[in-house]
């Protein structure tokens, strides 16, 4: 039986439990065991944890943002508005943390990067398949993303469902539908496996609702929850560019990417686009 000797400032009724037959309840439930030996680092370059441990967080964090976005369109095809609403509110902090996550890389001069580049092998971000299911869930589909995970089935398999099911936008435009505005059917029927492209009826809609605001009090709010996911997300993918810019300029990227090119062209969309393109007619 093991023999505890607490703090000498940690006694009386507050002392906490300290002795456990196993692991702590701590661990248990976080497994900060196994989260904090993931690190496998593959070059002396003292720089690669930090690249190593930030990258992680950041896939964590897609995780819980996928999280929230699939419970916004579950709550949004269920006409329950508020737990959508919640739920996008919730991801708008947490892709603030997100987003953060470029500070410990944003400085990193091209020697530092150079310096443990090579251990990437063909790695690269556009290979995430959380971060992928995040882009299918904004709308940006396309079923050649897949084909980077077919030696990964179970991933493979989450990704084609999310290839095929409804996006969050997606899920909006069709609870606009039930409210009785004018989405069209080509909208509300598309390929759903297919990029989502603009629509001069859905801008309408939005400017419409933006119009009346008073009466539609609950949709703007809705809207401008989506916006903040929406800006957010744009300014994730700038942050992005910067970060690659600063570290390795206009050369290929890893895995056989574009590298900064790609980036640019990323940077310049819009997610859930009538949303902004409606504001110019209210």
């Amino acid at each position: 039986m093991s023999t505890i000797h607490p703090d000498p400032e940690a006694t009386g009724a507050e002392t906490p439990h300290l002795d456990f037959a196993g692991t702590t309840p701590y661990e248990d439930y976080v497994q900060a065991d196994v989260l904090t030996h993931l690190q496998h680092p593959r070059s002396d370059d003292p720089g690669e944890m930090v690249f190593l441990v930030t990258t992680q967080v950041m896939e964590l964090w897609f995780t819980v943002i996928v999280h929230e976005w699939e419970t916004a369109a579950h709550a949004l095809r269920e006409d329950r508005l508020t737990v959508a609403r919640d739920a996008l509110k919730r991801s708008v902090r947490e892709l603030e943390a997100l987003n953060a996550s470029w500070t410990p890389l944003a400085q990193l001069t091209p020697a530092q990067f150079n310096s443990y580049r090579g251990a990437l092998g063909e790695g690269s971000g556009f290979q995430s398949a959380m971060y992928r299911r995040m882009e299918f869930l904004l709308g940006d589909k396309s079923a050649s993303m897949l084909v980077p995970h077919r030696g990964a089935p179970r991933v493979h398999a989450e990704l084609e469902k999310a290839l095929a099911e409804p996006g969050l936008y997606d899920e909006t435009l069709a609870l606009l539908a039930r409210r009785g505005f004018s989405v069209p059917q080509e909208v509300l029927t598309r390929d759903l496996t297919r990029r989502y492209e603009p629509s001069s009826e859905v801008e309408a809609v939005w400017a419409e609702i933006y119009a009346e605001p008073e009466r539609h009090e609950d949709l703007v709010r809705f809207g401008e929850a989506l916006t903040d996911v929406g800006e957010l997300v744009w300014r994730w993918r700038n942050d992005h560019l910067v970060a690659t810019r600063r570290a390795m300029g206009s050369k290929t990227g890893t895995g056989g990417s574009a590298g900064v090119a790609w980036l640019e062209k990323r940077a310049a969309k819009n997610v859930f686009p009538e949303l902004w393109t409606a504001r110019s007619h209210v």
